[in-house]
């Protein structure tokens, strides 16, 4: 062969070579540069700092059904595990917004975790997010049904609540009209018709102390109070009863604690405490009532002797109308709402409230109060205001 023809030959198969190799690079960065944009899509300008900005949780998601963006509280509502979305329902729901491209609201009740029974309750929005992308947005609204859920049961349990009395106050009445002539029988209806007028009107009193301190959430007009002052004057409101049964009201040192609040409030909040006591304590026995100042925490506490509390309803002593003994409760003349007033009317002083009991040993309820803080007298022999000001804001 003529070697002008082997010269050429050998140019053509070192092109094809050539070609073939720079096809290859090609290829390659082409797929680099797909397996880049799956693994770090880009997603339009300023979703990031939109769901930042949200008051709801928030989550995007690209065709493959990856979560590429999502908010603090997507995760915190267990939403996303894995850079996936952890609820099959939602899976669902991206689906089919992807497929019909039209937006979705839905409300959904999810499990938060794989672990107890807790849920959340959420109203769900998903739409499209330009060509590639689905956006998620979640609104927690469990807090939101639980206080109608509340609602509801109160409205529901005051109903119930106040047929009795009101049932039990027509039939004595039908019952005196029926025996006019007979003295004893008008004088034992007129008794228990005093005595059901008297239990509906300490419910109807308690539902309204219960609906102010809620409406409230704070004190409106703080002042100092001697806490000494206030276990003072339950007790005596007490003593009566607790004399006719032989119950001994014990009370400890004075304490010369000081707190920032409303004095009728915290006095009905201990007085229900001690009464509480009172009631549930068999005859002859001891109710104590001691107060402490710790670390700027002033603490109330109130001891009986009675039956005690079962484990399993410590945590539903301070529900509305929730009696741990039903009967025993209604032969007491308790309302169902006295500890809920204790709670709220603590609460609304920036406290809280305790209890330990056992069955058989009796109970401890404890109200925990922050201490006023001291106010040094001026010049002129009056109290400073500026200290007193700033600890009813923080009361507030």
């Amino acid at each position: 062969m003529d070697s002008t023809w082997l010269v050429l030959l050998s140019l053509a198969l070192g092109l094809v070579v050539g070609a073939g190799f720079v096809w290859l690079l090609h290829s390659a960065a082409s797929r680099s540069h797909r397996a880049t944009e799956i693994v770090s899509p880009t997603v339009p300008d300023g979703v990031d700092q939109v769901l930042e900005a949200l008051p709801t949780a928030g989550i995007v998601v690209d065709p493959s059904n990856n979560v590429v963006r999502a908010s603090a509280g997507a995760y915190g509502l267990g939403l996303v595990w894995n850079a996936a979305l952890s609820q099959a329902r939602m899976v669902e729901l991206v689906d089919e917004v992807r497929r019909t491209g039209e937006p979705i609201a839905e409300d959904l009740e999810l499990a938060r975790s794989t672990l107890g029974d807790a849920t959340v309750q959420l109203t769900v929005r998903v739409a499209r997010l330009g060509s590639r992308y689905i956006l998620l947005l979640a609104d927690d609204r469990t807090e939101a049904v639980r206080l109608e859920q509340v609602r509801r049961d109160f409205v529901a349990n005051i109903s119930h609540e106040l047929k009795t009395p009101i049932g039990a106050i027509s039939v004595l009445a039908e019952a005196l009209e029926s025996a006019p002539d007979d003295q004893e029988q008008v004088r034992h209806f007129a008794s228990r018709l005093t005595s059901e007028a008297g239990r509906l009107a300490r419910l109807t009193q308690d539902i309204i102390d219960l609906s102010r301190l809620q409406a409230a959430e704070i004190v409106p007009h703080a002042e100092r109070v001697s806490i000494d002052e206030v276990v003072a004057s339950a007790v005596d409101q007490n003593r009566v009863l607790a004399e006719s049964r032989g119950i001994q009201l014990a009370t400890g040192r004075a304490s010369h604690a000081v707190v920032f609040g409303d004095e009728s409030v915290l006095t009905t909040a201990v007085h229900n405490l001690v009464s509480n006591a009172v009631r549930y304590s068999p005859d002859k026995t001891r109710v104590g009532i001691g107060t402490r100042l710790a670390d700027g925490v002033v603490e109330i506490a109130v001891t009986d002797q009675g039956p005690g509390i079962p484990s399993e309803d410590l945590e539903r002593v301070f529900e509305r109308f929730y009696r741990v003994d039903q009967a025993r409760s209604r032969a007491t003349g308790g309302t169902g709402l006295g500890l809920s007033i204790v709670k709220h009317a603590v609460q609304n002083h920036g406290g809280e409230v305790r209890v330990w009991s056992q069955p058989g040993r009796g109970s401890t309820f404890t109200i925990r109060l922050p201490e006023a803080e001291h106010i040094a007298p001026s010049a002129d022999g009056t109290a400073s205001e500026t200290a007193e000001v700033a600890q009813g804001e923080r009361t507030r």
